[in-house]
């Protein structure tokens, strides 16, 4: 299978992004909007986009680390879950975002790194700075 690994850098804090992330509130605001329900538990449930996207938290390092099972309505029933971590680290001028994005088909990496980029990390961009 396949991996997308892409770097950010905000303009706040890795606690503060962390939790937005965590947030049924803020992760609807900071990427391509739609309702978001999130359980902020190792365990917990998520879905956002108009539940486009739905998964769970399989560990969570507060304020440093999240790791999701993750999918969307694009994939197919057979298709199994795929993994997504997250890495926050506190900089001198804000934090920085390591995504990395991995367990689907080679046909679907385009399609994902596209959505990332456009989806997340320019909306987050706007809502947080950086």
């Amino acid at each position: 299978m396949n991996q997308i690994e892409l770097k950010a850098h905000f303009a706040v804090s890795a606690e503060k992004l962390y939790k937005a992330w965590l947030s049924p509130v803020h992760h609807g605001a900071m990427s391509y909007g739609g309702e978001a329900h999130i359980d902020p538990a190792v365990g917990g449930q998520f879905d956002c986009g108009d539940q486009y996207v739905w998964g769970s938290n399989l560990e969570l390092e507060p304020f440093r680390r999240i790791v999701q099972s993750w999918r969307t309505t694009d994939f197919g029933e057979d298709q199994p879950d795929t993994r997504l971590e997250l890495n926050f680290t506190d900089t001198e001028d804000g934090c920085e975002l390591n995504l990395v994005h991995n367990g689907f088909p080679e046909d679907q990496v385009a399609d994902y790194l596209h959505g990332w980029n456009e989806f997340y990390l320019v909306p987050m961009k706007v809502y947080f700075g950086g």
